[in-house]
């Protein structure tokens, strides 16, 4: 009997050793000072299901502005039609180091670039998109992506 709550101690404490280090492998997986900035990188270009037609309607409800205002009309926005996980490949194995943490993707992605026509300030914006397929350029920060810098023609 002894040595049975001597396996059921050695188990126990095996279980806690486990779920405490999965906690910590949860909580190391993205640093607290990159959280916002990845966030945001999110909110203003992570699009799968944006199509050219959304641009206006898209930007307005993500509360996109102009770097700096606090209503100002952005000249140009950029939707990558992937998931975050292989756009966050681009920052690693995905990606090839173009100087200055930043990365070029390797692969192509379909993307919207969304173009002001008019306007200065929200919600009078009004953009046009374009589809295209670019190789892309991500601004990276321990491997994850905090900044879109530009995209490059497929060709």
């Amino acid at each position: 009997m002894i040595e049975n709550n001597k396996v059921m101690e050695i188990h126990q404490s095996a279980v806690i050793l486990l779920l405490v280090l999965a906690s910590s492998f949860t909580a190391y997986g993205q640093p607290d000072d990159i959280k916002p900035r990845y966030q945001k990188f999110l909110n203003q270009h992570l699009g799968p299901r944006v199509s050219e037609h959304d641009c206006g309607k898209e930007i307005s409800k993500r509360g996109i502005t102009a770097s700096g205002t606090a209503n100002g009309c952005k000249d140009v926005n950029t939707f990558i039609q992937a998931n975050k996980n292989d756009i966050k490949v681009v920052c690693g194995r995905g990606g090839t180091p173009q100087g200055r943490n930043l990365f070029k993707s390797n692969q192509p992605f379909p993307v919207v670039t969304c173009k002001l026509q008019s306007g200065q300030r929200q919600p009078n914006c009004q953009y046009r998109g374009k589809k295209s397929t670019r190789y892309i350029v991500l601004g990276c920060d321990r491997e994850w992506p905090v900044h879109y810098e530009e995209g490059i023609i497929n060709g």
